[in-house]
């Protein structure tokens, strides 16, 4: 008797994917999603987004340590070796400082770092922690194929498996009205590991090390579902916009900061010419480069 045939399990076909980063962008203004996930224009890397990567590494390093040695004095120990690390993974960090011809301009901003790890100490002590991950890659599929990912800087985990999502940021905390714009990155991650564990995160921890101030959330399965529910109509919305070809400005004072400024019509620019892309062809939401082995973060605008 032949044996029966056995069908493999389908594949899981995925429609695209989105980042807390990039689903940031697009709510902040539509053309600049478009600017980094389209057009994928280059970025200079700036002081402040390379001062919360600094800092993100000098943490995770930290715990590397024996739990006593995880002390500000040791921190600010690991600054030097973590700032050569990132400009050998990224040469161009070299010249982020043109102007410092005695290297005063890099001392001061090595010197910034140094103070936001120290305030990070004000908030928790890390000689009673064990982290169970610590910036780590997470990622599922919606049920309608939607890839969601992203990195998270810290999860720890209880003896009865309870789980705390930690993220550092090196600006200041938002303020009042503002709480849930900054929250929506971690119910992003809570509804990742929601899908993937099978259990609601306990709490959602924001430590913003420029104000030495902890943003803290607990999150249900309401909360989760209405993100999904946010983040598949944020989809529908780029989607659209890739089918038109409809990217649109949204001025703010954020555009300060924006790197695409020049060509920005809101600004008097006018943008390249939109990239062919094959019919089946996937708009992925990728993340910044990792350097160094570790996300990029850009916290501080």
């Amino acid at each position: 008797m032949s044996s029966p045939e056995v069908t493999a399990p389908p594949a899981t076909v995925t429609i695209g994917s989105l980042s807390p980063s990039r689903a940031s962008d697009f709510m902040t203004c539509p053309l600049l999603y478009r600017f980094r996930v389209i057009d994928r224009l280059p970025e200079r890397p700036s002081p402040a987004a390379t001062r919360g990567t600094l800092v993100h590494s000098v943490l995770d390093a930290l715990f590397d340590l024996a739990p006593t040695e995880r002390t500000a004095a040791h921190a600010t120990d690991l600054i030097g070796p973590a700032w050569a690390q990132l400009c050998e993974a990224e040469p161009e960090l070299a010249g982020l400082f043109p102007d410092d011809a005695d290297g005063s301009v890099l001392a001061g901003w090595l010197g910034s770092a140094s103070e936001l790890l120290e305030r990070y100490f004000t908030l928790e002590d890390p000689r009673r922690l064990e982290p169970a991950e610590r910036e780590f890659y997470v990622e599922t599929v919606l049920d309608d194929g939607l890839l969601l990912r992203g990195y998270v800087d810290r999860l720890d985990v209880t003896a009865d498996g309870a789980m705390r999502v930690v993220d550092y940021k090196s600006g200041t905390a938002p303020g009042v009205g503002f709480e849930a714009k900054a929250l929506f990155q971690m119910k992003f991650y809570a509804l990742v590991l929601w899908r993937v564990r099978g259990q609601v995160p306990r709490l959602l921890q924001l430590m913003y090390l420029g104000s030495g101030e902890v943003l803290r959330y607990e999150p249900d399965e309401a909360d989760l579902r209405a993100t999904e529910r946010k983040v598949l109509a944020l989809w529908a919305a780029i989607s659209r916009a890739t089918e038109r070809g409809d990217w649109r400005a949204s001025p703010s004072r954020l555009c300060d900061w924006c790197e695409h400024k020049a060509l920005c019509p809101a600004f008097g620019g006018t943008p390249p010419p939109l990239p062919e892309l094959l019919p089946a062809e996937p708009v992925l939401a990728e993340d910044g480069p990792a350097v160094g082995g570790r996300q990029t973060h850009i916290d501080d605008v």
